[in-house]
């Protein structure tokens, strides 16, 4: 028995956002604030300069999981990016749960990502403000994540042109620590490897692996910040893949550069020496050391400008996530409203900017320590977090909606399919698997794994409330195949 409903009238965002513009935005929250502050962290993962492998398998993954995104994004150009995907491919069998969990765990592990960039702002600050405390580093951060809110309190075309500049302030931040290192550049430094650094039969080597592929993700994640924001892309079947694949190709060119010219300038050794500057503020201590101090001061703003920057550019992205949620009603009403004026989902950016400062301050009085820094237990976190829901997920979500809806329109068909699927799969258990070894008493995997229940039992008391599936009928919405005009009510 199936009933035909109409759909509801609900105010449209607007599509203003063209390639350029798109390209920036994935740059500019891919680049941000990591790789300036997780080069250390890569290094003591692996040890010592091998750390480069860490890069270079990050960039497999971040290709291989982009495609999938560049697909998926293609062809549901919608606001939210993974909500319309799970909602689409999982709709015939679970009916809302699949959607719903990802919001719910996006409302979570997105603001993490944010909290690790004004980390990283404040950490680069302490070079020029040495005497900076504990205290008023945390009320840095707090303005910060203000100052970010208010300027995203504006129309998204104004937001588009305010991130071009923010990502040319980054490359031009980037360029100038890759070229101070090139022309001081050792490659004794760079390319002398300890003794055994690559032992493929010791359980050591992989779990410096495994944390540093989760390092190396975690700098190129962004690379999806406009499938976030689909329903504002112009031409969005050309435009989402190309900025998602041109944005991941030029930044791995970018990290690469950036992380053989620092090894090249800076001895590893260093880098694992908390009371050494190179140990927080790696890319001052490669200006320092070869064009002086005023230029190390001169690069370290722009580097806090690319922090802000990463901050801004993900919160516009996440905040829509919840929207296109709440007017399907699969989370709470008030998320699917728009501003009056400006059109930009309000309590979407509200609640994304909440969770940013309480990730920020939690990760920075709790738990951390020398051998947790702040910035890797909220990396630890919230690559745990999304893995479950979001990239396993969309990975099976390709295969179903090749199943389901043939008739879906795809302006980019995954170049190799199945094969980026397989090493996404790979990779994305590799960074599970190891999580809790590589980060002893942190417990990732227990904290995912309960943030999930949690969200399970969430969905079921709000579906039993709702009446929906497993409480009631499912909706089916095939709302992006090609000739389906309606939304079918299936009555179970």
């Amino acid at each position: 028995m199936s009933e035909v409903l109409e759909v509801p009238e609900v105010q449209q965002l607007e599509r203003k956002i063209g390639l350029f513009q798109a390209v920036s935005i994935n740059m500019s929250q891919m680049v941000g604030i990591g790789p300036f502050v997780t080069i250390p962290l890569m290094v003591g993962a692996f040890g010592g300069p091998q750390a480069i492998i860490g890069w270079v398998a990050g960039a497999i993954l971040a290709l291989a999981d982009g495609l999938v995104w560049a697909e998926l994004g293609g062809s549901m150009p919608g606001s939210g990016g993974t909500y319309v995907y799970l909602r689409e491919a999982f709709q015939y069998r679970t009916g809302r749960l699949m959607p719903f969990m990802f919001v719910w765990t996006a409302m979570l592990f997105i603001p993490l990502i944010m909290s690790t960039g004004v980390q990283g702002l404040v950490q680069y600050l302490a070079y020029l403000w040495p005497s900076m405390t504990t205290g008023q580093g945390d009320i840095v951060g707090v303005v910060v994540i203000a100052l970010v809110m208010l300027l995203l309190w504006r129309r998204v075309e104004n937001i588009g042109r305010l991130t071009v500049v923010m990502w040319a302030v980054m490359i031009v931040a980037v360029a100038a620590v890759i070229l101070a290192a090139f022309t001081h550049f050792h490659a004794s430094l760079a390319f002398t490897w300890p003794a055994h650094a690559v032992n493929l039969g010791s359980g050591t080597f992989w779990l410096g692996f495994a944390s540093g592929l989760t390092i190396g993700i975690y700098d190129y994640l962004g690379y999806n910040t406009t499938a976030y924001l689909g329903a504002e892309v112009r031409n969005p079947g050309r435009v989402l893949p190309r900025s998602i694949v041109g944005a991941i190709a030029a930044v791995m060119g970018i990290y690469l550069l950036l992380q053989i010219g620092v090894l090249g300038v800076v001895n590893w050794h260093d880098m694992l020496n908390p009371s050494n500057v190179a140990s927080q503020s790696v890319a001052s201590a490669v200006m320092q050391d070869t064009w002086g101090k005023g230029a190390a001061d001169v690069v370290t703003v722009l580097i806090l400008i690319t922090a802000f920057a990463s901050v801004f550019t993900g919160l516009l992205g996440g905040s829509r996530v919840p929207f296109d949620a709440a007017r399907d009603g699969v989370f709470f009403k008030s998320f699917g409203r728009l501003h009056q004026k400006y059109h930009f989902p309000v309590w979407g950016l509200l609640a994304m900017g909440a969770v940013t400062t309480a990730g920020f301050l939690l990760a920075r009085h709790v738990g951390s320590s020398a051998a947790h820094p702040p910035l890797a237990i909220l990396i630890t976190l919230l690559t745990t977090v999304m893995v479950i829901i979001q990239s396993c997920s969309q990975i099976a979500a390709v295969i179903v909606l090749r199943k389901r809806q043939p008739n879906l329109r795809r302006p980019y068909h995954m170049f190799l399919y199945p094969v980026p699927l397989i090493v996404a799969g790979i990779g994305w258990a590799v960074i599970y698997g190891y999580a809790d070894k590589a980060n002893p008493g942190v417990h990732p995997i227990e904290w995912s794994i309960g943030w999930v229940a949690l969200g399970v039992i969430a969905y079921l008391l709000w579906s039993k409330a709702e009446k929906t599936w497993p409480f009631g009928p499912k909706v089916i919405r095939e709302e992006y195949a090609e000739g389906v005009e309606s939304v079918e009510l299936e009555i179970l």
